[in-house]
């Protein structure tokens, strides 16, 4: 008996990814994945507008709304985008039908994108594929109705996808020099759109070391609450701790930690120099951000055409959108420092042996106009202004594999120390404020 394997019908039963791009930015996304070659996919666009759809490189492309728009564009209505793809309901189905996994990207704030998307989400999972939405929010400078259109309609696509990852366009204005032009900031922003997307994909449709099954990535992208996406690249001796740290603090993340997520999906690339101690050194990093509970799901692939490199996206899902913990000071990325983690791994140094150092930093940020406020976050208190917020000492830690020490413990020896911290009087903070490992403050009198 003979035992024949058809290697043909085995890759037709493999997970069928569609990349959906709704409305003008969707469209640019899309042309931006084509171009840097992003396999494994199939490509949809979607639009209002005939004479961006016509420009869009997507193989497959359907126009909405014709009764609605008469082909010329939302006007920046998602109620008249809504609309639109509510009467072509039935050729988004056609154009989904065989998915087993739906990216869907674009810019929120406008009027197909905005109001298109969620009827797109509700098609996708009426065939029952995963759904991911993957979207921008606009930059300041695009007016406060824009940035209103946008939060209303990632409050209705939230609802109808399995995951959805909102990157902040104006979180680029830390990444992105400021000599850049115009044009090449907003590519940079299709870009990031690109890298979620591939992160993904790629570990679907990708042979690697480590290989993962659809089922796999259905049981972290299914995961609910809100979701958080970091990528970053790292060569050199110790690239695998770079590109760990830097990913699990990217400036996408705003210094908020993934500490708490349910699932974490990782993707490591590198060439054929890449170790398993340096997957293993990179997993371990993002692990114990996350915590102990996170069901992590890690792809490492090897990719010949890169050398001396390692590439990591990570996707954190299941997060809570009330218990979002403020990211590790020693993790927090100053803008344009492609250098900040070289060096000590700061995360080994005591918090009560930093106070000496952060000291002068307390009274530079109090020149600043900053007061401490009460805070009830499980690592970090929270150092607020009026205009925006940053972490402030670390407390102890929650099993992050950081070495810590306890506050009501060290206030004996911290007040026989050199250490001065003006203003602070410990014995008007009595020891029923503190809670560990949670640290709850009155408020601190600082330098007054």
């Amino acid at each position: 008996m003979s035992l024949v394997i058809d290697f043909e019908d085995v890759s037709r039963q493999s997970a069928k990814l569609k990349v959906v791009g709704v409305g003008g930015a969707g469209g640019n996304a899309i042309n931006r994945m084509i171009d840097e070659g992003l396999k494994g996919v199939d490509f949809i666009a979607i639009n209002t507008d005939e004479q961006a759809l016509n420009m869009c490189k997507a193989p497959f492309k359907v126009q909405i709304g014709t009764k609605t728009t008469h082909a010329l564009g939302a006007g920046a209505d998602p109620d008249k985008g809504r609309r639109a793809a509510e009467e072509d309901r039935a050729a988004i189905h056609d154009a989904l039908a065989d998915a087993n996994m739906v990216f869907i990207t674009g810019g929120m704030g406008g009027g197909t994108g905005t109001g298109a998307s969620p009827i797109v989400a509700e098609v996708s999972k009426d065939i029952g594929a995963l759904t991911v939405g993957i979207v921008t929010t606009p930059f300041k400078f695009e007016g406060p109705k824009r940035m209103e259109r946008a939060e209303k309609g990632i409050s209705l696509f939230k609802q109808t996808v399995d995951t959805l990852i909102v990157i902040p366009n104006e979180r680029l204005l830390s990444i992105v020099p400021k000599e850049t032009p115009l044009n090449e900031g907003f590519r940079y922003a299709y870009e990031i759109l690109h890298s979620a997307t591939k992160g993904i994909s790629d570990l679907i449709t990708i042979p690697g070391l480590i290989n993962l099954d659809f089922a796999d990535i259905v049981t972290v992208m299914s995961e609910a609450g809100d979701s958080l996406m970091g990528t970053s690249a790292a060569s050199g001796e110790n690239r695998a701790r770079l590109a760990a740290e830097q990913a699990i603090s990217s400036p996408l993340l705003e210094n908020v930690s993934i500490s708490g997520a349910r699932g974490l999906l990782v993707n490591i690339c590198g060439g054929p120099d890449m170790t398993l101690h340096d997957v293993s050194e990179a997993a371990s990093i993002i692990q114990a951000e996350a915590g102990p509970n996170a069901n992590l799901i890690l792809g490492a692939v090897i990719d010949e055409n890169i050398s001396d490199e390692m590439r990591i996206t990570v996707i954190a899902t299941g997060l809570s959108a009330s218990a979002h913990r403020f990211l590790h000071p020693s993790l927090q990325r100053p803008r344009h420092d492609a250098t900040h983690f070289k060096g000590v791994d700061r995360r080994e140094i005591p918090a009560i042996d930093r106070m000496a150092e952060i000291s002068e930093d307390l009274k530079n940020t109090h020149a600043q106009g900053y007061d401490f406020h009460d805070a009830n976050v499980s690592n970090f208190a929270v150092l607020r202004s009026r205009k925006k917020e940053a972490p402030a000492i670390s407390r102890q830690d929650n099993g992050n594999n950081h070495k810590s020490v306890k506050i009501i413990d060290s206030l004996d020896k911290l007040e026989k120390s050199d250490i001065k911290f003006d203003g602070f009087d410990s014995d008007e903070t009595n020891k029923e404020d503190f809670d560990i490992p949670a640290v709850r403050r009155r408020r601190w009198n600082m330098l007054s």
